[in-house]
Order: structure tokens, then sequence, then C-alpha cells
């Protein structure tokens, strides 16, 4: 079992960035750890029979107490026997980092820990959603291998500028809403910000359409059909508020999962007006898998690349000889037929195969953009890249020798050619001086002046997907974001009642005298209080004190009453 230092390490750069420390003793106070107890003790009594039968081996088999927050090192000893890891994040991180990590099998788990002011349900991610929410459906294999797959397939989506604001604009009012730093006007701006992107949000991405199926699924998922299901969604199983609201079919409806469900968007910041069932969790796979059958990286050719041209981000194209191109495609032109016959990027592109850069084919050598034609020669029966050397000899197509391809497409590349480069013994690249390349219709895609040109071998576009080919070489993923989640004023009092609360607990000893600061102090915190009856005997005095005082609480405080209510009901009997 890897410590986070050795995952983090063995991380690439790019994803790297996004990895922070727990500091675990330093990080979560006695108050944390109060909230975390409560929210688990009273998830454990909601979802007893309501969450996915897995669900409860799944908190045991992934490291995670209910008295407790979970050190990730302890939480990595679990899933190390499940076949799984995980890091810590700070807050949201982009989607295109989530889904690589998951693909990974790596889980990322938000570290920060909700107040109580958002103890039913916090804007931002945190440990509760994260590590209780999403780590315990692990155990089911079938969940388990649908979540890499989900990641392989995410990573792969073409997103766009819209997605990346979208990410920035969310995380940032998910940061400011939990922070007590911030004020009203902070807020407002965060949200009015967040709703001006969402009123305008034009034709949905891949990947805006995949993240919809991630939220039915994975994050607000149920079991079962429309009449008898369990919950499994980590936003349903961590949350006090929706996994008892989700259960009232006249409140929330409930629909067989299908793939249709990526028509249906969601709001972050509401409860769920709708959820999405599924069969199973082989089911979850087969619902991804249709949906995939339909992404460009599946697909390929002239729409694929229309796509990315679209998204004005970098992506990449691979062509049938398996050679890739990464960059921002800027155009491309078609045949009758809508084949494509040449690719456009502008800006810094690579040229990779399986996933590692060409040498001197990275962004150095091509820092303002690349074309190249595509499609079979005249008078070759098979595609180029499969020629032999024989073959391209009775072409003339000779190294150090003045060389003119015409293609089917009526392009015409004229020049010495400089060298042939194969892998895996397919022609892939040819390197070019003095060359000149010609469209159909007699206009100039190349001039001799424009330096040496490097040519890619391929018979058809056939798959387009985002991001580059080699990120340890082209790292496109947006910068880990400059915000970061904020630690929280706290009164310093109350905070050494709950040290010395937990200091009792661990000691076991009578909590009495505490007891009569909290009531004297502290009366109506209800969480102090609550702590304070797990500590004491039903019969006590002291208990029975605490008892009227929390019913008083209830009837007065329209904030409180939710919570103190279950605290009431915890001990009713």
């Amino acid at each position: 079992m890897m410590n986070q230092a050795e995952i983090k390490r063995k991380l690439p750069p790019h994803l790297r960035q996004f990895v922070a420390d727990q500091n675990y003793s330093a990080r979560y106070t006695a108050k944390d750890h109060a909230v975390w107890r409560f929210v688990m003790s009273q998830l454990v009594r909601q979802l007893e029979h309501s969450a996915h039968p897995v669900y409860f081996e799944g908190l045991k088999r992934t490291g995670i107490a209910l008295d407790s927050i979970p050190s990730i090192d302890d939480m990595n000893a679990c899933l190390s026997k499940l076949g799984w890891q995980a890091i810590v994040v700070d807050g949201f991180i982009p989607p295109q980092a989530f889904m690589e990590l998951q693909s990974r099998r790596i889980l990322a788990i938000a570290l920060d820990m909700r107040s109580i002011q958002h103890i039913e349900y916090t804007p931002a991610p945190d440990i509760i959603h994260e590590a209780a929410g999403h780590a315990p459906i692990i155990a089911d294999v079938e969940y388990s291998d649908y979540l890499q797959r989900f990641g392989e397939v995410g990573m792969k989506a073409i997103y766009n500028q819209y997605d990346l604001d979208l990410y920035e604009a969310v995380r940032h009012l998910s940061i400011v809403k939990e922070s007590n730093h911030s004020t009203q006007e902070e807020i407002a701006e965060a949200e009015q910000n967040l709703d001006n992107l969402v009123s305008h949000p034009g034709q949905p991405s891949e990947l805006a359409l995949l993240t919809r199926l991630h939220w039915w699924t994975v994050e607000y998922g149920l079991v079962g059909d429309t009449h008898n299901y369990a919950l499994f969604g980590a936003g349903l199983l961590s949350s006090l508020s929706e996994s008892l609201v989700c259960m009232d079919d006249k409140k929330v409806k409930k629909l067989p999962l299908t793939v249709d469900a990526i028509k249906t968007p969601y709001d972050i910041t509401s409860l769920q007006p709708q959820l999405f069932v599924t069969k199973s969790c082989r089911h979850l796979t087969q619902i991804l898998n249709e949906y995939a059958t339909t992404m460009c990286y599946q697909t390929g050719g002239a729409h694929s690349l229309e796509v990315a041209i679209d998204a004005g981000v970098v992506t990449t194209c691979k062509l049938s000889s398996g050679i890739t191109v990464s960059g921002k495609f800027s155009g491309l032109l078609k045949n009758a037929i809508d084949e494509v016959i040449y690719i456009n990027t502008q800006g810094p592109s690579q040229l990779a195969f399986e996933g590692v850069e060409l040498d001197s084919q990275g962004t150095k050598f091509h820092p303002e953009g690349f074309g190249s034609p595509v499609g079979r020669l005249c008078n070759l029966m098979k595609p180029l890249e499969e020629a032999s050397e024989y073959e391209l000899q009775e072409m003339n197509i000779v190294r150090g020798e003045h060389t003119e391809l015409d293609f089917l497409s009526g392009i015409i590349v004229s020049g010495e050619l400089q060298s042939i480069y194969k892998v895996k013994g397919l022609v892939v690249l040819m390197s070019f001086a003095n060359c000149t390349v010609q469209g159909p219709e007699g206009e100039v895609l190349f001039d001799p002046s424009w330096g040496t040109y490097d040519m890619v071998v391929g018979d058809s576009v056939a798959s387009v997907f985002a991001g580059s080919a080699d990120p340890s070489k082209f790292d496109v993923y947006p910068s880990a974001s400059p915000g970061s989640t904020q630690s929280r004023a706290e009164d310093p009092e109350e905070l050494e009642l709950f040290s010395k609360i937990q200091e009792l607990r661990q000691e076991k000893r009578n909590p009495d005298q505490v007891a009569m600061q909290v009531l004297e102090s502290y009366p109506d915190n209800w969480l102090l209080l609550s702590e304070l009856l797990s500590l004491l005997p039903k019969g006590s005095k002291t208990f029975q004190t605490i008892i009227r005082r929390l019913r008083e609480i209830k009837e007065h405080d329209v904030e409180a009453a939710s919570m103190v209510g279950k605290v009431l009901a915890t001990y009713k009997n």
C-alpha cells in the first residue's frame, strides 16, 4: 500500500498539480469530528433500509469509521484491497482531471469538512460526500468497473470554453458560500456570475452531456425499479435532507434510466425534482457504452472534426495509421461525400503515436499550427500508410529525391522528400523540403518559404478526442485554480469545549462538569449538547437537563429545529 506522497509522486505533472496534503491532525478540529460523527450517525439510521445493499459493508471495507473523519492513508490501506487508491484535493477540480483520476482507479477526495451551517447539504465538495458517499459503493465490483469505465470515456469527451468558465464559476461560488469570511455582496456576485452562465448555455458539449449522466448515476442514482429502489448515488448517501426527501415519490419523480438521461440538465443548488433508476450496476455500463458510441472518439470523420473546431480548445485527431495531431483545429477541407481531405490547426500543435510525442514533432516545432492532407493517393490501391518500400519506390516516393504526391482528393504535395517515419511497419509521417501543397481548386495550402513540411499519413480520421495525445509534453489541462477553500473563523472557547468533550470520549470519563459549562456558556449550541448526550447515562439528571434544553431549542430556533429533532429522535426510547 502506497502512502499519499508515493501516490502523488507517481502521477503525471498535469494531475499532480491538483493533489493536496491532508495534514490530518492540523486540519480537523474536534468540532469537525463532531460534525462528522453527527452526520454519519444520522445517515446510518436513515439509510438502514434505503441504501444499496453493499453500502454498510462498503463503509467498513473502505476504511470509513462513524466516529471520526477518515485519514486518507487509512482509507488507502483498505482501498488497495479493492484495486483503488485515493488522493485529497482542494474542493472542485476540473472535470478532465477528475475523469482521468477515475480512469486510473483513483478517487479524488475533497479534504474540507462541511460547516455546521451546511450540515444537511454543502455547496462545496467535502470529505463526507467524497469519502462516505463515493467510496463505499466501490465494494460492488460492477459499480467499481463502471466508475473506471466512466473515467476512460470522460477523459476523451470534448469540452469547450463554456465548460471551463462554468467550472470556475461553480468552484468560486462553492468557496464563497462555505466561507464565513464572505460578505453577502460577494456571495450575490458569485451567484449572479453563475446565473449569467447558466442562462446562456449554448449547445451542450460532449462533456456536458456526459456530466449529466454522471450526475444522474454516480451522484444521484437509484438502483432497482421505479417502485422498489435503493440509493447508490453519493449525493444521496451523503445528504441528511435529500436522502429522506428522495424517498417521497410525490415530491421526487422516479424514471427508468435510459441514455435519454443526458437530455435532463441539473441544478447543483436545488433538490432534484426527478431521479433515474438503473436496473443494476451492470446496466449502468451498458447505458454509458451506448452514449459512448455516439462520441467523436468513436465516430471520427468530418463531423467529429467540426465538433472540435466549434469547441475552440485543444483536441486530438487520430488518423487510421495511428498517428495523432493535437492542437486547436481551425479548419478542414471535405470532398463531395463528406470525407476529410485536409486538416488544419492553429497555435501550438503536437504529433504523437500511441500517446508518445514523436521526436522533433512537439509544440516547439509546430508553434503556429499544422496542416496535412488525409486520404489515398492516385494509382495506389491501398492506404499509403500500408505501402511497402517496394510500393513506395514504384510510386517514385524516394528519400532524397523530388517527390510529387497526387491525392484522390485533388490535393498535390510537391517537394524534396527528406524522411519517411515508420512505426510498427506503417508509414505515419513524411517530411519535405522546398515543398508546395496545392488544394483541389489550386489554392496554396503550404508555401516553401514556410519551412519544412511535415505531412502525417492516414487514410481517414478515425477518432477525435479531448486534450493532447501526450500531455507530459503538451499539457492543456486547466491549471489548478488560484482560488482555494478558506479556513473558517471559529470561537476559541467553543472549540475548547469540543476538544474537552472529545478527550472525555476517548478517556471515558464523566462529562457532568463540562456539561455545566456548555449549558452556561453555549446553551443554544445543539451540537455540543448532542455530543454530551452520547456520553451520559440516559437516566442521569444531566441527561434529562440537556434533553429539556434541546426541546426548547427545537421549539424556538427554526434553523436548528430539523437537526435538533434528529437528535431527540435518537434518544426517544
